[in-house]
């Protein structure tokens, strides 16, 4: 049923574990050490000197950080709270990969998104050890883990919310509730990574396979929930609608605008915060459904 049996523990099987993955370990970094670039694979995978976000903020916990920093500096100049020749240039929006400071909020550094993100986990895990439900409880609490390291990981890429799509795609077809979630994270992670197909030519491919997939994932899960209420309220309904909108102004009506060459980072900067709103609550909805789900009587007598 997935509960944890210590009982069980054994010193040889966890050794061989061990062995094999030090071996895949040696077979797949030892290239690198022969040539001598490991430094540069072991800066890739911890790039703790590149900044808290990446060029382009996935949508996450810190975009909307950046956002309300952002907000409170500009209000803070408004109103002569701040000194203008103190402030930092286009440090989080100049469109570099680079470490910044922020400006009102305090600044963020590792050992911060590494305390962020394992609090963030713990409650799944526990929620895996003491309240076993089976290899669906295994899939929740995989699909928390990646979401929870994609909200407050240290320079997370965008492309990592699929991380998170994947395994949620194998519960959306179990139960109405978690199809509901899958909807709004799939549709918003999928959105989000629009500005990394930036070319003209690809615009009217990236739209098609995105209203293709969605189009599919709706009618389908629809199909199959016929009978349960609603897989959506019209709250979340209307906050996947606004998607539309926020498409055409940031692919058509922007580039026409003169805030182009004042404010190139305002499209990025809105998908960014648009998506990071949508990425939490499903998120939090999630955690939200598998916390306050209770254990079967016959899970609980097994």
């Amino acid at each position: 049923d997935g509960s944890l049996k210590w009982r069980s523990f054994s010193l040889l099987h966890i050794t061989l574990l061990g062995l094999i993955v030090c071996l895949v370990s040696a077979l797949s970094l030892g290239p690198f050490i022969v040539l001598g670039q490991l430094p540069q694979v072991i800066s890739r995978l911890f790039p703790f000197k590149r900044g808290l976000c990446h060029a382009y903020w996935a949508p996450n916990f810190w975009a909307l950080y950046n956002a309300m920093d952002k907000a409170l500096m500009i209000l803070g100049l408004k109103c002569n709270f701040l000194d203008p020749t103190k402030i930092p240039k286009a440090s989080m929006t100049g469109g570099l990969v680079q470490e910044f400071q922020h400006t009102v909020l305090p600044s963020v550094t590792p050992l911060a998104t590494l305390i962020c993100t394992f609090i963030s986990i713990l409650p799944s895990v526990f929620c895996l050890w003491f309240k076993p439900q089976g290899p669906r409880g295994f899939l929740q609490c995989l699909v928390l883990c990646a979401l929870s390291s994609f909200m407050f990981g240290w320079h997370v890429h965008e492309k990592a919310i699929l991380l998170a799509i994947l395994p949620l795609s194998l519960l959306s077809v179990q139960r109405a509730k978690d199809a509901g979630i899958y909807l709004i994270l799939t549709t918003t992670g999928h959105f989000s990574l629009f500005p990394l197909l930036f070319t003209p030519p690809e615009l009217p491919i990236k739209i098609l396979l995105m209203l293709l997939f969605t189009v599919y994932s709706f009618s389908s899960l629809k199909s199959l929930f016929r009978r349960e209420r609603p897989l959506l309220n019209w709250l979340e309904t209307i906050y996947l609608i606004q998607l539309v909108p926020l498409e055409i102004f940031c692919e058509f009506i922007f580039p026409l605008t003169s805030w182009k060459q004042h404010f190139p980072f305002v499209p990025l900067l809105l998908t960014s915060v648009y998506c990071a709103l949508g990425v939490a609550y499903a998120w939090l909805k999630l955690y939200i459904a598998v916390l306050t789900e209770r254990v079967s009587v016959r899970q609980k007598a097994e």
